[in-house]
């Protein structure tokens, strides 16, 4: 007998048809966890290079995270979450950063826009023609770093601008001039000081028109007196960076502020690489784990598939006196020869799939575009080697009753299938099963991100419950759907028969199709779901008769003037952006990012133009140190009406707020209702996002910005939410597409692996036709009862999920399930129907 590797290379030589399926599903098992991996590496070593710094070897900034610290001693974890807005520095230590031994200077950077002023300029002011009417201010002591340098005039005082060159020449400007300029601490006219040539660190990020005001009033006018952006310090004649680094930290030991050097700075620049890292490690590690474990379990299926399809040749060995050593060694040695073959050309696809992932993000601005994928050979070698465990392990557990049995009784095995499954694992079904009912109530009486989190598990436990269940499934799916076939003629009627008979086949192309279906469906609809729900919420909320918007933020005295105009009977101001409030308790203690509204009048005034749908106390009271929360929120934190809530503010700052209403519309206007004046300080645009006006007219708010009505609003609302849209739809059809090809790939073969029963059928008699039509009777129960399992698992997880986070049944478009159920039906008929002609063209 020949050595057990030589038998495995003989099997591969001389039947690769056999072996093909499971090359496919550990090649499409890496594509997917190398894809993964490598946008889970780009999440940790995402960088981008410092443009406005670039000049400066050493940047100081607060730190713009918060943290959550659980457990304890060598348990102990901390969780960063990247904060909603700037935190910004303490303009003193400006001081102390400029004594480090190397600091030759040291500067106080600020950045905040101002607005072009159209209302109440005096005769003899310039009108600067900008586009969109938004101008980026800094200090003027910033172009000792960004090479900004004035061409005519001198540096600005108190009261004074430097216009950039193409905007003064554009408002045909000259020193002396005055122009008039909105700023967070309200209108004022300005004198221009002078006119400077735009240095390349000012125009790396095209801020577009850029002004810049005395240092030591740009922070009153950027609404944060005494604070800075960041600390620019550089360095004396023939000092190392690193060096200067080292110094900076020990003379601002104990500030809390954080030195950045090298790369670091690009960070400190582009505050939107935080929530970049976070949406990729989301992609690469939380989604990437869920696809890992499909795809492993998808591809363990497929070989333990293709090694029960060859029990016969196993059971002919150990008949002819090989020995269970070598029938398992012969196992291995297949798998070692198919599976890091099949890796190395899945990692190929992978990367290509990580780098369209990641342009994609760059293309709808949730990762900045300066940011490089990161591919190096540890996520590449991982997925290998999980491939090659995934064959070995199972390989092992579906070769080991073959090889352990005896050659009579593994021989009579292959001819007739096993009716009991083993009891480990109808035990860990059965546990699996429990597991996703325990979970299901405990994500029914749970709210928002618990909810969601608990659902997860809902999933995964009940995938995993019909994968090891899977013949007892079948068995029950064959009862069941083929009653109607018994009616339907003989080629039905035996289509119904042998799936009962052959329940292990039958539960290996039922799974794909409930794991494509389940994971698609959950997905999809959990994201129409949430938008259903925060539409209809958002069109009953807004009562106003006049919503006014503009991208770059409203006039500071839009609600004023809007208040002044004929027939307004209210006009409310709303300043958006996001606050952190801790959730949970111990080891689930979280971060959670609050949708916020600043109101700009009282809730009186707001209860004119919102309904918030108050469920308990009132808005009379919102005002300084008190808020309103949506009912969500108030189940994750735990807090009701009276109680205080702590939080933190857009830049980190710790706040503790009374609790004066609980709403019930949060997810379609705002999680956290609060005074403007609150918010105002803490935020880097002081300037409101939306004006909402009851009674006047359309045409006396023109001037303000876009206006709209309430359904107008509520329309480009939705349209906003396109990047978690994609984001699930894409995330959906990576899972269900492999899934799917997975589905495809096992019941091709098992069509293939049924050609001598179907030769059989036609030397008995039956046509060509007959046969086909029996395949397709059997892969529309396939189909069908792979739907309905999916569709039972997607029900039980979104049903308790959707209650939580939005208090309504989840909703699943019509069309877009059905096309779910068609894709599933026909590419299970064409999986079965193709191979299967060719298979009988082939035997006549």
């Amino acid at each position: 007998m020949r050595r057990p590797n030589g038998l495995a290379r003989e099997a591969v030589r001389f039947k690769p048809a056999s072996f093909a399926g499971t090359f496919l599903a550990l090649l499409m098992s890496a594509l997917i966890v190398s894809a993964c991996g490598i946008l889970l590496e780009t999440s940790l070593r995402a960088s981008v290079p410092a443009q406005r710094y670039a000049q400066a070897p050493v940047v100081v900034a607060a730190d713009q995270y918060e943290y959550v610290v659980t457990g304890s001693g060598e348990d102990q974890e901390k969780e960063a979450t990247p904060l909603p807005d700037t935190a910004r520095l303490d303009v003193r230590l400006v001081a102390e950063a400029a004594k480090a031994p190397g600091a030759s200077t040291a500067v106080a950077d600020f950045t905040f826009p101002v607005r072009v002023a159209h209302e109440g300029a005096g005769p003899g002011t310039r009108e600067l023609p900008v586009e969109g009417g938004v101008l980026t201010a800094h200090g003027w002591g910033a172009h000792a770093f960004t090479g900004t340098a004035l061409t005519t005039g001198s540096a600005p005082g108190e009261g004074e601008v430097v216009l950039d060159a193409g905007t003064a020449r554009a408002a045909h400007a000259a020193v002396g001039d005055t122009v008039v300029l909105q700023t967070a601490s309200g209108q004022q006219d300005f004198r221009v000081a002078g006119v400077a040539r735009t240095g390349a660190a000012d125009t790396a990020r095209d801020a577009g028109a850029l002004v810049w005001f005395a240092d030591s009033q740009a922070p009153v006018l950027a609404g944060h007196p005494g604070k800075a952006d960041a600390i620019a310090v550089l360095a004396q004649d023939g000092t190392d960076a690193g060096a200067l680094a080292d110094s900076v930290k020990k003379a601002l030991a104990g500030s809390g502020a954080k030195v950045h050097a090298g790369d670091d700075r690009g960070a400190v620049e582009d505050p939107g690489l935080g929530y970049a890292k976070v949406t990729l490690f989301g992609i690469g590690g939380s989604f990437g784990g869920i696809a890992a474990i499909v795809a492993v379990f998808t591809a363990a299926g497929t070989v333990a598939l293709s090694v029960s399809q060859r029990a016969r040749e196993f059971a002919l060995l150990r008949a002819v006196g090989a020995t269970p050593r070598q029938v398992r060694r012969a196992v291995a040695s297949e798998a070692l020869l198919v599976a890091p073959l099949a890796g190395i050309l899945g990692c190929l696809p992978g990367i290509g799939l990580a780098h369209w992932w990641l342009g994609e993000l760059k293309d709808r601005g949730a990762v900045p575009q300066a940011v490089d994928l990161h591919v190096s050979a540890l996520p590449l070698l991982a997925a290998v080697v999980i491939g090659l465990l995934t064959a070995l392990g199972a390989g092992w557990a579906a070769g080991r009753r073959p090889a352990r049995i005896k050659p009579g009784q593994a021989l009579a095995e292959a001819s007739v299938e096993r009716l009991r499954p083993g009891l480990i694992r109808t035990t860990l079904g059965i546990g699996a099963l429990v597991g996703g009912g325990v979970l299901t109530g405990v994500s029914a009486s749970s709210a928002g991100d618990d909810a969601a989190g608990a659902a997860l598990g809902v999933v995964m436990l009940f995938m995993l419950a019909v994968a090891l269940l899977g013949p007892l499934v079948a068995r029950l799916c064959a009862a069941l759907f083929g009653l109607p076939l018994r009616g339907a003629g003989p080629a039905a009627q035996l289509a119904a028969a042998n799936s009962r008979t052959n329940a292990r086949r039958l539960a290996s192309a039922i799974t794909p199709i409930v794991l494509a279906m389940a994971f698609a469906s959950t997905l999809v609809f959990m994201h129409t779901s949430e938008s259903r729900a925060a539409d209809k919420q958002l069109r009953a909320g807004i009562t106003a008769d006049h919503v006014v918007t503009d991208p770059a933020g409203l006039p500071v005295d839009a609600a004023a003037q809007a208040a002044r105009a004929p027939g307004v009977d209210a006009a409310v101001g709303l300043l958006n952006t996001q606050v952190l409030v801790p959730t949970g308790s111990g080891e689930f203690k979280s971060l959670q990012g609050a949708a916020t509204q600043g109101v700009s009048g009282s809730g009186a005034a707001l209860a004119k133009v919102q309904d918030l749908d108050v469920r308990e106390g009132s808005l009379d009271r919102l005002g300084q140190g008190r808020i309103a929360i949506d009912k969500t929120l108030a189940n994750s934190a735990d807090v009701g009406v009276g109680d205080r809530l702590p939080l933190y503010l857009p830049d980190g700052t710790e706040a503790s707020p009374e609790v004066v209403a609980v709403y019930g519309r949060g997810l379609g206007l705002a999680t956290v209702t609060m005074d403007r004046e609150s918010l105002a300080g803490h935020v880097t645009s002081g300037f409101d996002s939306t004006l909402l006006v009851r009674g006047g007219s359309e045409k006396s708010l023109t001037a303000l910005g876009k206006v709209t009505d309430a359904s107008g609003y509520a329309t480009e609302k939705s349209l906003d939410a396109k990047l978690g849209a994609w984001l699930n739809n894409t995330m959906a059809a990576v899972l269900g597409g492999f899934a799917a090809i997975a589905a495809v790939n096992t019941l091709v073969m098992t069509v293939l692996d049924r050609r001598r029963e179907l030769g059989t059928l036609r030397l008995v008699g039956s046509t060509r036709r007959q046969v086909l039509t029996m395949l397709s009777w059997e892969s529309l129960l396939v189909s069908a009862a792979g739907l309905v399992i999916g569709s039972a698992i997607a029900a039980a997880t979104l049903i308790p999920m959707m209650r939580g986070v939005t208090g309504e049944a989840p909703y699943a478009p019509p069309l877009l399930y059905a096309s779910f159920a068609a894709a599933g039906v026909v590419l299970a008929l064409l999986a079965v129907t193709l191979p299967a002609r060719a298979a009988l063209r082939r035997r006549s």
